[in-house]
């Protein structure tokens, strides 16, 4: 029998009518990205030493906001900062249209055509995420949408009466849809990503900011600092309900 996976949610009523959902579980946790660190992939299975993060399938544009945010600071990139500048020249550009219709960034060698790979002079990694940080500008304004966002998910949700749902958590593999399942490895399944020295509402706060508003993160903030200072504005704990994966952790190292 598996065990189960509490998860604790902390809730504001917004004044436009709508309700907003945190999941306080996965905010509070120490997850965080180990691309670079032993970072399994996202392949059928496990193999660190490619280093292509979940950067294995590309990237979906998903609107023309993000497609010209993303081809203007691609023609930014020289080709010291990108591996396949050339190849994408070549080809009319880094993104094309899918079976589906769909407008992704291409692939190359089975990895997308914006991933660095180990052995280029700049390093492995997102040519994109690497160009800005050397600019000292944000990687969040630079990526696709669905790139900056991992492992954090926004959704809204319509109840029949019309009241609004907006809810922030993190990332799971059914996000991905039906390839999700034929992942090797997710991060958030695993207590090897747990191991950030600060929480993830911290560590990820210009991408919630970017996700839910300034006005939200802060109620966010005041709640998860307040109940440290006064557990009654909580739970009655000053501690956060763990992770699954941070419970599954401790577990197999006490066994």
């Amino acid at each position: 029998m598996s065990t189960p996976q509490y998860r604790e949610w902390v809730s504001f009523d917004d004044p436009d009518g709508s309700t907003w959902h945190f999941d306080l579980t996965f905010l509070a946790s120490n997850y965080g990205c180990i691309y670079g660190r032993g970072c399994p992939g996202v392949l059928t299975e496990l193999a660190p030493e490619y280093e292509h993060g979940c950067c294995n399938y590309g990237a979906h544009i998903v609107s023309d906001e993000d497609r010209e945010a993303v081809e203007a600071h691609i023609a930014r990139l020289t080709s010291d900062e990108w591996q396949f500048a050339q190849v994408a020249a070549d080809r009319g550009g880094a993104m094309r249209a899918n079976e589906a219709g769909d407008l992704v960034t291409e692939l190359v060698d089975d990895a997308c055509i914006l991933l660095n790979r180990s052995g280029f002079g700049a390093g492995a990694g997102c040519a994109l995420h690497q160009a800005a940080l050397t600019r000292g500008e944000r990687p969040l304004d630079w990526k696709p949408d669905v790139c900056w966002q991992v492992p954090l998910r926004y959704d809204e949700h319509i109840e029949k009466d019309g009241h609004i749902n907006r809810v922030l958590r993190e990332w799971q593999r059914r996000d991905w849809g039906e390839g999700g399942a034929e992942f090797a490895w997710w991060c958030t399944d695993d207590p090897l990503a747990f191991a950030e020295d600060r929480p993830v509402w911290q560590s990820l706060r210009h991408e919630i900011v970017e996700l839910v508003g300034l006005e939200q993160y802060e109620r966010l903030v005041g709640y998860i600092l307040g109940r440290a200072e006064n557990p009654a504005n909580g739970n009655g704990s000053r501690v956060f309900l763990p992770h699954p994966q941070v419970r599954r952790g401790a577990k197999s190292k006490v066994s």
